[in-house]
């Protein structure tokens, strides 16, 4: 085997590259999606509400709802970044003839050849998400103590000193 046959060429580190943007591509849109179906899934239960609703339930509900779409673009957010480091390590490798993990596409294949990338929770609380989720959440959690503040003023004495 000659020297040139080991050489990586530039179409197979372009066609690799391309392979992990088209991941980073994915996960960017479904992070996209993510936030129309949050809208779109709140949007639902405000317009289906009965004239009667359980505010407890209602709130609950709308609440789930938020946690479990913000975890999730949480997740799709991270795991882009972890592409944009395999990324940046293909480009950094390939030139040297590292054919190591060459067309690989699992994220966990590459742990400890990338640096690490910060943890779901912090990228939920990065500043687009955590306006994008915290805002409805507040709301819900307001509007659900301003609702259930009758039952709260009665169930709690109020101290009354004479």
């Amino acid at each position: 085997m000659s020297a040139d046959n080991d050489k990586i060429s530039i179409e197979e580190i372009h066609k690799e590259i391309d392979l992990i943007q088209a991941c980073i591509t994915r996960m960017a849109q479904n992070s996209f999606v993510i936030k129309g179906w949050f809208v779109s899934i709140y949007a639902v239960i405000l317009a289906l509400l009965p004239e009667r609703v359980n505010m407890f339930l209602l709130c609950i509900s709308l609440v789930a709802v938020n946690v479990i779409f913000w975890y999730l673009d949480g997740f799709f957010l991270r795991t882009e970044k972890i592409y944009r480091k395999i990324y940046d390590w293909v480009l950094a490798e390939r030139p040297q003839n590292n054919r190591e993990l060459m067309y690989q596409l699992n994220p966990l294949k590459f742990k400890g050849k990338i640096e690490e990338v910060e943890s779901i929770w912090t990228v939920m609380w990065s500043k687009t998400l955590r306006w994008f989720y915290l805002i409805p959440l507040v709301i819900v959690i307001v509007v659900y103590i301003f609702e259930s503040w009758p039952i709260l003023f009665k169930i709690i004495p109020i101290c009354t000193c004479r």
